[in-house]
Formats: structure tokens, sequence, C-alpha cells
């Protein structure tokens, strides 16, 4: 199922801040839901939001509104079997995308992952954004809830994710065909929208190439939050050329990290970044795990795409890039609220700190991740599948048999 997607007008936009904007909303339209609900994403945990996200889609399912959930197989390979079995015994289709077994209890399948997260409700609204379910998305209640962001949308770019989750389901032989739903209703909002998706096959470079053409038509601004950052030198090189023609250029990275690895890599380029002009500063409240950017005074993006080999090189991945000076204006605002009270911004003192020691490290970690996106592809090749989890009952049934 091939799916191309183009700019569309009328749409309205929505930013949802942090988990607690995001599953309310989400939650919400789930429980009004009448025909349908489609969801993917990269885990589900069974914990105080997986539990919420259950009973919205429980309680839908007793409405006889059909429902396909698409989890990562190494995102979600933890997920009990009576969660599992709830949901499926329900008429809920639970998908699983490229399980693998474990290999001495480790999880093997580290490498292009279905790391999209997208919801889509009735063919009428849709969400878009880098956040899980799960309890580790509210950094207001936990000290290491992680700070992230989600768009909510309404208008005739809903149709385009709609196609997007249904095209991967084909894709993968879980559907035939989605159903044919309700007409949308007319639009009434002024952003004009374009989702950019990532794969392994027709879509490998769609998102970086988004980034890429807002990076060279920068003209005063541009302000980037993103959990994992290492770009790709394309993006690297946009981002030195604008701060060199004078575009006030702004990173805001993890100074609390998750992963201490990822603050590490980023860091080796502080240096080189400080030289040209580019401002840095480290979010510390809050493990940083936003992947969000605005440029000027209209262009703005949210999705799962982190800037790292991963996410533009190997991963699964789904962006939403808007045109609506309202939304630009709007995260501007938050981001730069975000710097005045949780940032601590990095100096050429502090990122030369240590480098004499560093620096052969940093170079060696450089070099290799660059390139390793190209070096997996000498690997041998596997195909992706997926598996539709049957109902326990019919398992109970076929064993008799």
């Amino acid at each position: 199922m091939l799916v191309n997607f183009q700019w569309t007008e009328s749409n309205e936009a929505e930013l949802l801040i942090n988990g607690s904007q995001y599953f309310n909303s989400v939650f919400d339209c789930i429980r009004s839901a009448r025909e349908e609900v489609l969801i993917e994403t990269f885990i589900i945990f069974n914990d105080e939001v997986g539990r919420e996200l259950k009973e919205a889609l429980l309680d839908a399912a007793a409405r006889q509104v059909r429902i396909d959930v698409t989890v990562d197989g190494y995102g979600t390979a933890d997920l009990d079997n009576d969660y599992i079995t709830e949901l499926t015994d329900a008429g809920i289709h639970l998908h699983v995308y490229d399980p693998k077994p474990r290999l001495f209890g480790m999880r093997t399948n580290l490498f292009r992952r279905l790391h999209r997260k997208i919801v889509v409700v009735d063919g009428d609204v849709a969400f878009i954004g880098g956040i899980n379910f799960g309890a580790d998305h509210l950094p207001d209640k936990y000290a290491m809830g992680k700070q992230d962001y989600g768009l909510r949308v309404r208008g005739p770019i809903v149709k385009d994710i709609r196609d997007a989750a249904g095209a991967l389901l084909v894709e993968h032989q879980a559907v035939q065909e989605l159903p044919q739903i309700r007409a949308l209703p007319p639009p009434t909002g002024s952003a004009a929208i374009r989702l950019a998706i990532r794969d392994n096959s027709l879509h490998r470079n769609d998102i970086e190439e988004h980034y890429l053409q807002a990076f060279r038509s920068a003209q005063s601004h541009l302000v980037i939050a993103n959990a994992y950052f290492f770009p790709s030198y394309r993006l690297f090189h946009e981002l030195r050329n604008a701060a060199r023609r004078g575009v006030n250029v702004t990173l805001i990275l993890q100074g609390r990290p998750d992963m201490p690895w990822a603050r590490m890599f980023s860091s080796s380029l502080y240096s080189y970044m400080l030289q040209q002009g580019i401002s840095i500063f480290e979010y510390t409240e809050h493990p940083l795990h936003g992947k969000i950017a605005i440029v000027d005074h209209e262009w703005s993006t949210v999705g799962s795409s982190n800037l790292d080999p991963l996410s533009l090189s190997l991963n699964l991945e789904a962006n939403l890039f808007v045109r609506d000076a309202r939304l630009n204006q709007q995260i501007h605002q938050h981001l730069s609220e975000l710097i005045e009270s949780s940032c601590k911004r990095i100096t050429t003192e502090a990122a030369e700190k240590g480098r004499w020691w560093r620096a052969p490290l940093m170079f060696a970690s450089f070099h290799f991740l660059r390139h390793f996106p190209r070096r997996m592809g000498w690997l041998p090749a596997h195909v992706a599948r997926m598996e539709t989890l049957a109902p326990r009952s019919r398992k109970h049934k076929r064993a008799q048999e």
C-alpha cells in the first residue's frame, strides 16, 4: 500500500505538553469513540497509565468499536500475558511488530524498531508525538518522569495519519484493508500540516529532508529540543551554516538523561558547535524525551524522531510538520520559559573541561555512530514481520481440538 503525503490546509493543531495533557486527551477521545481506534506505539507498560489505556480500550470494545493496537516487539516485550489476554479476549486486535525470541534472557531485536507514536480515533482526531503509554511520562508526579510533547490534530491531515497506520497493517498482512468510516467534518482550522514518516523502503529520508529544508530557509531563529541529539553530517552542516549566516540557533538537550550515554555522545559535539555560534542549553529538571523544533515564526515539528542514527536511519518514525504562526509562537514561548526556569547554559569552558582525556573516545564514537547505519546495512537483512495475537479462548479451543 503506497502512501505519499503532501501539505494539507485548514487543519487544527493543539500542543500537548507531557503525559498528563496527552493521556487525558487521548483517553477522552477513546472513551467517546464510535467506530474505530488505531494505535501505534513503541511501549505500553502495565502501570497506572497502561491500565487506564486498557480500561478505555475495553470500554470502547464493549461498544463494538473496532480497535487495532500495534506495539513494538522490543519496546513492549515485557507486557504481561494477563494484560494481553484481556485485550484480545475483548476482540481488540493486538499486533506486535517484529517480535524476536530472547537470547539468554536478553532482547535481541534492537534495531529497525517501530518507534512511531500514533493514535487515530474515528478518522476524526489524531495524535502524534514522542509519548509512550507509561507512567514514566508523568514528570508532574515523578522525579524521573520525562519531559515530552504531542500534537492533537483535526482536519484533512487525519486521513493521511490514518492511511499511514493502515498501510503498516496492510503491508504486514495484519488486515486486508481498513474499513470505510463516516465522512470527516468540514475543515475549520488555519494550520497547514504535512505528515512525514521514516521507514526502510520508500521513505528512508523524508523526515531528515524536511528538517534540512527548514534549516536552509531559516532567517531569524531556530530552536530544537531533542532527547537524543547526534545528527547526520547534512543536518549538522546546515545548523552550522545557519548560525554562520546570523540565525540564532539554540539547542535544548538532556542535562538529566535517562540513559547517560545519550548525553556523552551529544556532549562530544559541544565545543565545535559553540565555536560556530550555536547556543546550547541542558534541561536539568527531568529527563528530556521530546522531539520538537521551530524555525522562524511559522514552521514547527513534533513527532517521534530523534536526531540520531537510530531514528534517522533505522527506525520507523512519524513527525508532523506544521506551518502555523499560533502553534509556532506557543512552542517558542514554552521553550523560552523552559530555558529560563530549568536549563543551564553550556559554556566553552565547561565544554572543554576534561577534553584532553575525552577527545580520543569522543572522536572514535563520533565517527563510529556517523557510519553506524551504513555498517548495519552490511549485516544479513531480515524482513520485518508482524504477529497478531489471538485471544486466549481461541488458543485454548485449538489446543482442545
